[in-house]
């Protein structure tokens, strides 16, 4: 369980201010229709993340002992210093695909999540945690915790609680989760 409730924890933290998020307030203010809008982010992510938490938990499996764990521990701290850059919305994405609200929102989640910190937050956390499916489900859930209020309330969101402090938070936890997983790893 832990596999999962962290995972959901870290993303709906780093998700805050991201692109992606970014995306969903264009889409939610293009379209104003969120139920398909929250149904197409669901399933780019669910597809996603669990191609993530594949790839993350495969290498973990070839590549084992102290060495990976303190690179996979330098990783959540590089992603601690990731966290801290803002991210621009990718509306070039949403005009590039034709069909209904769904299709667009699935397509273009999908497509700019690729390469995205909370995507390679879910390969890090299988990596981690040895778990797909419950890390791509937990990661799953941190991304609608992040963007179905983003979907209803847009921008208003975001003048609650300053980007700025939400960044620090979440470079914070990925910091932390950094240092204790080198220092287990240096210890085990």
């Amino acid at each position: 369980m832990d596999a999962f409730l962290t995972s959901a924890g870290i993303v709906a933290l780093a998700e805050i201010g991201d692109k992606t998020q970014l995306l969903a307030i264009v889409l939610a203010a293009k379209f104003k229709k969120p139920v398909p809008i929250i149904l197409g982010i669901l399933v780019a992510t669910l597809l996603n993340h669990a191609a993530a938490a594949g790839a993350g938990f495969y290498v973990a499996a070839f590549l084992k002992g102290k060495l990976f764990q303190a690179l996979v521990g330098a990783a959540f701290i590089v992603m601690a210093l990731w966290a801290l850059v803002p991210d621009k919305e990718d509306g070039e994405a949403v005009k590039k695909v034709k069909g209904g609200v769904f299709m667009a929102t699935a397509v273009a989640f999908f497509f700019v999540e690729i390469g995205d910190k909370t995507q390679i937050a879910t390969s890090l956390l299988a990596a981690r945690f040895h778990n797909i499916a419950l890390v791509a489900a937990g990661t799953t859930l941190g991304m609608m915790i992040a963007n179905i209020p983003a979907v209803y309330f847009g921008e208003a969101a975001t003048k609650i609680v300053p980007l700025k402090y939400v960044r620090l938070a979440a470079a914070a936890v990925f910091l932390v989760i950094g240092l204790w997983v080198i220092v287990n790893a240096m210890g085990a």
